[in-house]
């Protein structure tokens, strides 16, 4: 996900985004675990979009100050 994409979405999306993103890496790790993950690059590429998603949302909470 780009940060143009990201930035796109309301607060409400980016917590969705987000939680989805922190379910996806728990399910790769499990798969690396056991064996099963064939990309290893996902889980670098899904932990870059959690650390792109709460930098939004940083973002976000310190411009309402």
């Amino acid at each position: 996900m780009k940060v143009a994409e990201i930035r796109a979405l309301n607060s409400e999306e980016l917590v969705r985004q987000l939680e989805a993103a922190a379910k996806e890496l728990l399910d790769l790790r499990f798969r690396l675990e056991t064996k099963q993950l064939v990309n290893h690059r996902e889980i670098r590429r899904v932990k870059k979009d959690i650390a792109r998603l709460q930098t939004i949302i940083r973002e976000r909470e310190l411009a309402l100050r």
